[in-house]
């Protein structure tokens, strides 16, 4: 297959071009010095040089405090260039698979929310997103829209391997304790991506690695254990004490009741995927001859 990936740059773009590099595909990763998504002419472009077969967008912009100051910015990126790019890949016959965000929901449910539940964004970010995902579906009707949460990996805007450095050098680093969501690691979320383009169903997926989900106070203490530091560099706080401009849902965790319908294998539980990113921080080489074993 032809392999079209925007927001290359990114982590999880980053992980989807190795996944897609892996399986032999003839892969395009293009960052956002590359193509601008939002521009038209831009796109007309690329498609006609690419030719691609299945498109991936990574692109967005998560900024989700910057987007509540900047509604603008945050309508073009995330909810017109999914459109736009759904159009190109209407006119040029290819799969679209673009990515969301659990954020879509106002989190006051308290089990896990799957495609039954009617979304609800609070924030610029949440509802940029969302309308993104009902503009391309609409714009295309090949079109996969896949919502994630939690995301961590190598490379990209990484909180995981930002706060795990700061408790390497002693500073104290400060977790949410009353806000749940389902950690997916980056390589496990391309896995699925790319199964997903090997399916060709249109829909709308939730991935996320398996298990009950977190709080994040519950994901940074089982991320300092497995690196082995300290617990007491991690200060449990509230959400309501970061003061932040952006409303963010209380319990955002996800469960796919299409992927199970379709019979696709459970991902991979969130601990074990943690561990293994974790010891990959520490010790790559180890990993690598581990991996090789």
């Amino acid at each position: 297959m032809r392999i079209m990936i925007t927001g290359a740059g990114g982590l999880v773009g980053r992980a989807i071009f190795k996944h897609c590099l892996s399986r032999g595909e003839h892969v395009v990763a293009l960052n956002h010095r590359d193509l601008d998504i939002s521009d038209e002419s831009s796109l007309n472009a690329s498609f006609d040089r690419e030719q691609p077969e299945v498109v991936i967008n990574c692109a967005a912009w998560t900024d989700v405090d910057g987007c509540e100051s900047d509604p603008e910015r945050a309508h073009t990126v995330n909810a017109r260039a999914p459109e736009l790019l759904a159009l190109e890949c209407r006119r040029s016959g290819a799969l679209f698979i673009t990515i969301s965000t659990d954020y879509v929901f106002d989190g006051e449910k308290d089990g896990f929310y799957t495609q039954r539940d009617q979304p609800n964004p609070q924030s610029v970010y949440a509802v940029s997103k969302l309308e993104g995902e009902r503009r391309a579906q609409q714009a295309w009707a090949r079109t996969i829209v896949v919502r994630s949460g939690y995301i961590f990996g190598e490379g990209g805007t990484n909180f995981l391997s930002t706060f795990l450095a700061r408790a390497r050098r002693g500073e104290i680093v400060p977790a949410i304790n009353d806000s749940f969501g389902t950690p997916t690691s980056a390589p496990h979320l391309a896995a699925r991506l790319y199964q997903l383009t090997r399916l060709d169903l249109p829909g709308l997926y939730h991935v996320v690695n398996s298990g009950e989900g977190a709080s994040f106070e519950e994901f940074v203490r089982a991320a300092l254990d497995n690196a082995g530091l300290d617990p007491k560099l991690m200060q449990s706080i509230s959400v309501k004490s970061l003061n932040r401009p952006a409303p963010r849902p209380r319990n955002s965790r996800l469960r796919c009741l299409l992927s199970d319908a379709l019979g696709l294998e459970p991902m991979p539980y969130w601990k074990d995927a943690l561990r293994d990113f974790v010891v990959t921080q520490i010790s790559p080489a180890a990993a690598q001859l581990r991996g090789a074993g």
